[in-house]
């Protein structure tokens, strides 16, 4: 891993969200449906292409792509999520989608972007991004947890109320960890089900940052496995995990 690699996530995950942008101004948002199929389209044209030519012998995991066995034994594996997001991109003003982008090199995440296109922001591995104190900053103050907007998983609605939290309803996952990073929200907790594209570029992004993430057991997050859902998982602030997994620990998911 060189910074190279820093470099090239932060600039794929930017130019394909650009390239989303664009699409999303000329086609508007007359046919949601039709403007999601085309977003996707368009961003895992995009990075594939653009992957082949910087990185010919990296193998690649992607959520609009057909997987392929190669990839378990290949040294360098990109896992990607061209939008994640894709009813947030398709809805007129809405900012919270994201496109992904992280690599996976040597049983470890070691670089990683996730562009907020539509925020005009893209966080990185290699950049020195810290997580900052807590925005409210008073003592006793609830934490912040952010859950889906649309549909917030029951056991996550059970937390926060055992902790008196607030929830904060977001769109992508990638913009929920984002929130973590940036000191918006204190946690970001799911139990639902994922995949590995759904988490692995922000949690790149987030544990360069100093943030805590791991599987709600406390477990550490695998990525490049055959079977790439990865149900679960927490990112918070650090120094707030020990409280938050034994919570977790107390409740059924």
């Amino acid at each position: 891993m060189t910074y190279d690699d820093h470099a090239c996530a932060a600039d794929l995950a930017e130019r394909a969200g650009g390239v989303l942008m664009e699409l999303r101004a000329k086609a508007g948002f007359a046919d949601p449906a039709a403007l999601r199929g085309a977003g996707d389209r368009a961003a895992q044209e995009f990075l594939a292409r653009e992957l082949a030519a910087r990185r010919p012998g990296d193998a690649v995991l992607s959520e609009e792509a057909a997987d392929s066995a190669a990839r378990l034994t290949a040294p360098r594996v990109w896992i990607i999520d061209p939008l994640d997001g894709t009813r947030e991109y398709a809805e007129d003003g809405r900012d919270d989608w994201a496109v992904h982008v992280a690599l996976w090199e040597g049983d470890r995440l070691a670089a990683g972007a996730v562009a907020l296109p539509a925020r005009g922001r893209v966080l990185a591995t290699g950049t020195g991004l810290s997580v900052p104190a807590p925005v409210s900053g008073a003592a006793g103050a609830p934490l912040r947890i952010a859950v889906s907007r649309t549909r917030p998983p029951a056991s996550v609605e059970k937390l926060g109320a055992a902790l008196g939290a607030e929830m904060v309803p977001m769109g992508s996952a990638g913009v929920k960890i984002s929130a973590v990073v940036l000191g918006m929200v204190d946690a970001y907790v799911h139990g639902g089900g994922q995949y590995e594209w759904d988490s692995a570029a922000p949690v790149a992004v987030a544990l360069s940052a100093g943030a805590h993430a791991s599987r709600l057991d406390g477990s550490p997050l695998r990525y490049n496995r055959r079977d790439p859902r990865l149900p679960d998982l927490l990112v918070c602030r650090k120094g707030l995990e020990e409280t938050l997994l034994k919570e977790i620990a107390r409740l059924e998911w």
